[in-house]
């Protein structure tokens, strides 16, 4: 099988390059660029494509894709809210994902954030840079004795859970599955967690229920000088009623992995360009809020399982025994 990668960073590379030498009925082709109707053309000839979180699998795509031969879309994340699953179903092509590569790497991140944030590290470390040594303005909270409320306890939110209560803090917790490992957690419904928590964390997959679940009347029942992380999709948090809330003294501190603008910028240098209406740089004007580009899987164990997953779900395709669990279809 000859796999076409896009959007393929040298940790990539570097990562994959490390396995490929194992599957020796794979070969693996790398591009720069992301999936786009203007990049389909490249993938002629492949019977697969591995993209990532911002590669566009709309029906357009799909369907030129697999005009191009491609059967097999490989996701190297555990995310597929950009990809169009009904039309890939309707095309026979099978979706096959890494559903959990390390949790506790993106829960370790979330709570970096958290912490970062929390006690301004970013204001601190320039300011030192410049000989200054002031402390005003760099006022934290302590976590421990708070109450920390995660939104979404898979593995990664379960990961933040045990992290949470290593600091000594209360965790609550919302999730329409509660998970049997978390004796120590106690589930709630949101509103309650709205109100309770301390420190939010969102750990939930995009969906139509989850769209915008931040959004001016959540925020409104937020304790005011909350602490507020996500690391799961952008688009959780509505972006306008966010800034608003910052605006109006709403959050302590804000931590953010991913936005809503995301896709023209994650992974991309543009230090020389002049963001034209952007989000991003709303956000960065703002003291108490860290922003930072999608990278909260980024670890060498977590590469590792990635490009060990994502080859087994090449290989198991091939061998015509795809792993269920790392499938996902228009129904599922």
């Amino acid at each position: 099988m000859k796999i076409l990668f896009y959007d393929a960073k040298e940790y990539d590379k570097e990562a994959f390059n490390k396995q490929i030498k194992n599957y020796s009925d794979l070969e693996i082709e790398y591009m720069e660029s992301d999936l786009r109707i203007n990049t389909v053309r490249y993938a002629k000839g492949f019977q697969a494509v591995c993209g990532f979180v911002n590669s566009d699998f709309s029906r357009i795509v799909l369907e030129a894709l697999r005009g191009n031969g491609v059967e097999l879309i490989l996701l190297r994340c555990a995310g597929f809210n950009n990809v169009d699953l009904k039309a890939a179903d309707e095309l026979g092509m099978t979706v096959l994902r890494v559903p959990g590569y390390s949790p506790e790497t993106v829960a370790e991140h979330a709570m970096t954030l958290a912490m970062a944030s929390n006690r301004h590290i970013h204001k601190a470390y320039i300011k030192v840079r410049e000989n200054n040594f002031s402390v005003v303005g760099l006022t934290g909270i302590s976590f421990y004795n708070k109450t920390a409320g995660i939104v979404g306890t898979g593995k990664i939110g379960a990961a933040m859970c045990r992290i949470c209560k290593g600091f000594g803090m209360r965790v609550i917790a919302y999730d329409i599955y509660q998970n049997p490992d978390l004796d120590f957690v106690e589930y709630v419904d949101m509103d309650t967690l709205l109100r309770e928590s301390d420190l939010i964390s969102l750990h939930c997959p995009l969906n139509d229920e989850s769209y915008h679940m931040i959004n001016k009347e959540s925020i409104s029942k937020m304790k005011d000088g909350v602490v507020l992380v996500n690391t799961s999709r952008g688009a959780l948090i509505d972006t306008e009623d966010l800034i608003k809330g910052i605006r109006e003294y709403k959050f302590h501190s804000v931590g953010l992995d991913v936005y809503e603008e995301e896709s023209e910028n994650v992974y991309e240098n543009r230090s020389t360009e002049i963001l034209q209406h952007s989000v991003v740089s709303r956000l960065l004007s703002f003291p108490n809020v860290i922003v930072t580009s999608h990278q909260a899987f980024l670890t060498y164990e977590a590469l590792e399982s990635i490009s060990t997953t994502t080859l087994e779900n090449a290989k198991s395709f091939i061998d015509g025994n795809v792993m269920e669990n790392n499938q996902v279809t228009y129904n599922k």
